[in-house]
């Protein structure tokens, strides 16, 4: 078998060592620890302020609890029963930014189903007003909540379990591929000044003679080589780990957090379904399960977990509750074990407090430490353009920043690198592809729902290197060149980051030793 090499030169992403050196070069005004969802809004947002801007991780960019979400892109249907009306309002307005102006090739409209079964925890009445007032929220602008029959509902979910079922209530949210938008975001936060590396962790932290918090010492992962960054702010976003960091300011630090783990199931999908499902366990808690990436998603749970972040895992005790849950509303012969692809677990960042975490409150929280780091925890990818617009609020308060908008003006509508219609960039890598390119219709839509019009990037490098358009495995659409680009211009220095973040290879199940030692090949072409 052929090695798959890249033709493509001047790569986006420099050696490590040009970037080690950069991000030693001077001072920062800012150096973001952590490249999750609050890591990458931050630097995208400072950077477009033209603060000099610095991001590091210790593992890969949004390689952790960022890329094990449900996928969603959501107002929070279930913050009408907490009568949060003005959050629901401000989410919708945020998804349809989205998927509008920011990330349209990224964030796609979805119909959920909410089913009513006979002895279930909710009445039809009560969910069609629900489902009504929270389109009412959103405007309308997906349409009327409303509630449908039993064939109709079937219609847009052929899985769905028909005995019991009396109506569904219908509701319009978008979803995403959430390690898509991470990596677009840090691009973007490059492509506005800022300089990244991931796999670079954070060692111990500079600090004055006065002990105020100046930079860090880091090692980085790949090759053990250690450096030093400067700067005048330190932000703290690392998730699951951000009292590890605070400790590391001040060995006394209170902890600030909790952790919750969620656990994700990703299914081979039987037949095609026209909408997700949003099912009621209980009078408080819903799981779903969604059409995603030709698969199911299914999940999540939400429980506390006390144990080191870098290990936590599903445990068979996760996969059973999710299957067994998911049987609420879904036929069984959808949810076999054999069909699960793979499992994924993450784990919710919530403050501090006591009761279930369940019910703990999902909310960003910004605090400084004793020698001004900011340490910034919580969120969710809805929002996570306002979580940068809060942090750098706190910084201009601060006097590090002056902004040219307050937090009561819109945030600004800047576009993520390769922004454009999906369903207008495949039709044109279809019509420009000669009989002799053989494109594959499956594999255009998937290039153009996953990079939008970089996707002419890919194909230029297919044409250059007919080799890059083979399929990475022949029972998915991901082709060769995704993991030479991923390699050249989106960071990937490991197999796992081309083949679960970059690609969707491993969500598949097709991350097969074969697979994985030839990309191993590709990526010991890399530069360094």
């Amino acid at each position: 078998m052929r090695r798959v090499m890249s033709t493509a030169t001047d790569p986006t992403v420099p050696a490590r060592a040009h970037s080690r050196a950069e991000l030693s070069r001077g001072t920062h005004d800012l150096l973001v620890i952590g490249g999750g969802i609050l890591g990458t809004a931050v630097a995208w947002t400072a950077a477009q302020t033209g603060l000099r801007v610095a991001m590091v991780d210790a593992g890969d960019f949004a390689g952790a609890t960022s890329s094990a979400s449900s996928k969603l892109v959501h107002g929070g249907l279930r913050y009408l029963q907490t009568g949060n009306l003005k959050l629901v309002a401000e989410n919708h307005r945020e998804r349809r930014t989205l998927a509008r102006d920011v990330a349209p090739h990224l964030v796609r409209p979805l119909s959920f189903l909410v089913p009513v079964y006979k002895d279930g925890p909710h009445g039809s009445a009560k969910l069609g007003a629900g489902v009504f007032l929270y389109s009412a929220l959103s405007a309308f602008g997906d349409g009327m909540g409303k509630v449908i029959g039993p064939d109709n509902a079937l219609e847009l979910v052929p899985a769905l379990r028909k005995e019991g079922l009396r109506r569904a209530a219908v509701y319009g949210d978008h979803q995403m591929n959430d390690s898509r938008v991470a990596v677009t975001t840090v691009r973007a936060a490059v492509e506005a000044g800022a300089t990244v590396l991931n796999h670079a962790e954070v060692v111990a932290l500079r600090k004055d003679a006065g002990g105020r918090v100046t930079g860090a010492e880091l090692r980085d992962r790949l090759d053990g080589a250690e450096f030093g960054v400067n700067a005048r702010v330190v932000l703290n976003a690392t998730g699951p780990w951000v009292d590890h960091l605070r400790r590391m300011e001040d060995p006394a630090a209170e902890p600030s957090i909790r952790l919750s783990k969620g656990v994700h199931l990703v299914l081979r999908q039987q037949q095609p379904w026209r909408a997700a499902l949003t099912i009621p366990i209980d009078k408080y808690r819903v799981s779903f399960a969604i059409p995603w990436e030709e698969h199911l998603l299914l999940g999540t749970t939400d429980e506390a977990y006390e144990g080191d972040p870098g290990k936590v895992s599903p445990t068979e005790a996760d996969i059973a509750q999710i299957l067994d849950e998911a049987g609420n509303a879904v036929d069984p012969d959808q949810l076999r074990r054999e069909d699960i692809t793979y499992a994924f677990a993450g784990l919710r960042v919530l403050p501090g407090g006591a009761g279930a975490t369940s019910e703990a409150k999902r909310e960003t929280v910004v605090s400084e430490g004793r020698g001004g780091m900011l340490s910034v925890a919580g969120g969710k990818w809805t929002t996570y353009r306002h979580i940068g617009r809060t942090v750098m609020d706190k910084l201009a308060k601060a006097g590090v920043v002056a902004l040219e908008q307050d937090m009561a003006t819109p945030l600004r509508r800047v576009a993520l690198p390769g922004s454009a219609n999906p369903e207008a960039v495949a039709h044109r890598l279809l019509g420009e592809a000669g009989a002799e390119d053989g494109v594959d219709p499956a594999v255009a839509r998937h290039l153009a729902s996953h990079y939008g019009n970089l996707a002419y990037d890919l194909a230029a490098m297919v044409r250059a290197d007919r080799s890059l358009g083979e399929r990475i495995h022949p029972d998915g659409p991901d082709i060769w060149a995704q993991a030479a680009y991923a390699r050249d211009h989106e960071w990937a220095m490991t197999v796992d980051d081309v083949l679960r973040r970059r690609t969707t290879v491993t969500i598949r199940g097709l991350d097969t030793p074969e697979v994985r030692a030839r990309v191993e090949d590709l990526l010991a072409t890399r530069p360094h």
